[in-house]
């Protein structure tokens, strides 16, 4: 009898354990059921961007190229003697002025012979006037006369020819300009055609650019350019287009092009690389909004408008499909598919799909320049 108690007294308590968890699986089941509902009403929470209103602008047709800076005037001075160094009257990277002795070589034994010609030129040139008074009077003959005149101007050629050969023997700046790293020391002896220094003119400079010859009907001297380099790249650098080449060139089917452009603060230096664009006459009607706004697909590329709702936060957003043109700096070109005035998404537009709304916030705004100058960090 007493086992039978037992039996009954477990048995109850495994009902009263089961009927208990059952309760609670029925109440957690109907909590998670209303947090479902809840949620399917509630909907995806908007995301936060920022947003641009596409603008009608004029651009001004442009034509891009890279090039290269080249000095108007310069070249590797050589020595057109030989013989050895006895003075260097420059440092190397100063400014010259044409006319500079730069380097003098050994003249020491021509100066010599210089002496002793014109000595003789002095000793002829008696001899000749001489002859000319006697000759007047009929003393001698027109044979004298004609050796006396003779000898003079072989004098005369004589000093001239050592004059010549002295002024060979020194080394001068051909130009205004700046000197390269001199080549030679003191003592060193030279050829003649020695490499001794490099000098170029810097104030002003070329810029030597190429463009399809496509372009050659809006080419023309006085064209305004602008010259980006990477050494500054903050800072935009005006030229002027002073020559276009007479001919294309028949292996590129390019032409050859030449910008002229101020120096003054010597910031520029011969063979330095060039971003160059070429400013035309004329200027289209285009509608740009921030390139950071295009979501850009191989299969097409897409801008976010937001729709225009007053006071109603969030918004609803349409994804449309754009055809792309120039761009320019952080804008580009906007062919069809967004019209001028239309609030569009700047940034986060990775993020958005079809039926999701978002809330604008311009705090901080991605850069939306036509011609950025990005600070140089």
């Amino acid at each position: 009898m007493k086992l039978d108690s037992q039996k009954r007294k477990i048995g109850f308590a495994l009902i009263l354990s089961v009927g208990f968890l059952g309760i609670l699986a029925f109440v957690k089941y109907l909590q998670i059921s209303a947090a479902i509902a809840e949620n399917a009403n509630r909907g995806q929470p908007p995301e936060a961007v920022t947003s641009a209103v596409a603008q009608a602008e004029k651009w001004r047709d442009q034509l891009e190229a890279v090039g290269s800076i080249a000095p108007v005037q310069g070249a590797m001075l050589s020595a057109e003697e030989g013989g050895r160094v006895t003075a260097i009257h420059f440092t190397s990277g100063q400014k010259v002025t044409k006319g500079d002795v730069l380097v003098e070589l050994d003249s020491e034994v021509e100066t010599a012979q210089l002496e002793g010609a014109q000595s003789e030129l002095e000793l002829a040139e008696i001899t000749l006037r001489r002859q000319r008074a006697l000759r007047e009077r009929n003393a001698n003959s027109q044979s004298d006369l004609d050796a006396a005149e003779a000898a003079a101007r072989n004098l005369r050629a004589e000093v001239a020819r050592l004059k010549a050969v002295i002024e060979r023997k020194r080394v001068i700046a051909p130009y205004d300009g700046r000197a390269g790293i001199r080549m030679v020391n003191i003592g060193q002896t030279l050829d003649s055609r020695s490499d001794v220094v490099e000098v170029m003119s810097i104030d002003p400079l070329f810029v030597n650019f190429s463009l399809p010859q496509q372009a050659l009907g809006q080419l023309r001297a006085g064209l305004s350019v602008q010259i980006g380099l990477d050494a500054f790249p903050e800072k935009t650098f005006h030229a002027e287009v002073t020559a276009v080449g007479s001919a294309v060139n028949e292996m590129t089917r390019n032409i050859d092009v030449q910008a002229t452009i101020e120096n003054k603060e010597e910031l520029l230096r011969p063979g330095m690389f060039a971003a160059v664009t070429v400013l035309l006459d004329r200027e289209q009607e285009v509608v740009s909004v921030p390139t950071s706004s295009v979501r850009f697909a191989p299969y097409g590329n897409t801008v976010f408008v937001i729709k225009a709702v007053e006071g109603q936060a969030p918004r609803d957003v349409e994804s449309r499909a754009v055809r792309l043109g120039e761009r320019r700096g952080d804008r580009i070109a906007i062919l069809s598919g967004v019209q001028a005035g239309e609030e569009v998404v700047s940034s986060a537009a990775f993020k958005l799909y079809p039926g999701v709304r978002v809330v604008v916030n311009n705090t901080v705004t991605p850069e939306n320049e036509l011609q950025p100058s990005p600070e140089n960090a």
